[in-house]
């Protein structure tokens, strides 16, 4: 675990906290440098075990410099509520967040295949076994990659508390509004007949959301 300076005791160390925060995200944030200048790119990931999964087009100069092993960061953040507090200054948020540095390899064959699965049924659970397979065209136009995670190459910072308490008791309102995301309900597309009825695995991501 890299060593966190700002708000030290925000820090998490286990690498459990690490796997918590990156499997309760979708989406990420992929970082590195292209000709001397930054390049950044939201993504959607699933994490694998001791690994980050992502996928991107091949036509895309940039992933493919970091597919062939450029370094990257690779950052998740989640804003759990908002912390209102007696004064503008104390008012904060609670998050959950993490930082994964390294290096990325490329997946081939059956491996891009597997790892493209993953990514659809992280978000889908089951999702992959109700629709055909990947064309070769599909694979050879689509670059599936993958970030280790190393010791001492990850960052996790959690806040879930209330506000700080004030000096002197007001008597205003203090406390936390939280947030979430959640499935809502499906909406067909527009060619779709009233009755055609969703997938399996959709119906399930709703149902989750609404326990």
């Amino acid at each position: 675990m890299d060593r966190i300076r700002r708000y030290p005791d925000l820090a998490r160390s286990d690498r459990s906290d690490l796997d918590e925060v990156l499997d309760a995200a979708a989406v990420g944030t992929l970082s590195t440098v292209v000709d001397g200048l930054p390049w950044v790119v939201p993504m959607l990931y699933a994490r694998d075990g001791d690994r980050i999964v992502l996928h991107g087009s091949t036509g895309a100069g940039a992933l493919r410099h970091v597919a062939a092993g450029a370094p990257v960061a690779f950052s998740v953040t989640m804003l759990d509520g908002i912390v209102v507090a007696d004064t503008l200054f104390d008012s904060t948020a609670n998050y959950r967040s993490a930082v994964v540095r390294g290096r990325l390899t490329a997946f081939h064959g059956d491996g891009a295949v597997d790892a493209l699965d993953l990514l659809s049924d992280s978000l889908i659970p089951g999702r992959s076994s109700e629709v055909r397979t990947h064309t070769k065209k599909e694979l050879a136009a689509t670059l599936a990659i993958a970030l280790p995670i190393e010791p001492g190459c990850w960052t996790v910072k959690v806040r879930d508390a209330p506000p700080p308490a004030p000096s002197a008791n007001s008597g205003e309102w203090v406390g936390v509004v939280p947030l979430r995301t959640v499935a809502g309900e499906p909406e067909p597309a527009p060619w779709v007949g009233e009755d055609v009825r969703e997938p399996e695995s959709v119906r399930r991501l709703v149902a989750a959301a609404r326990v």
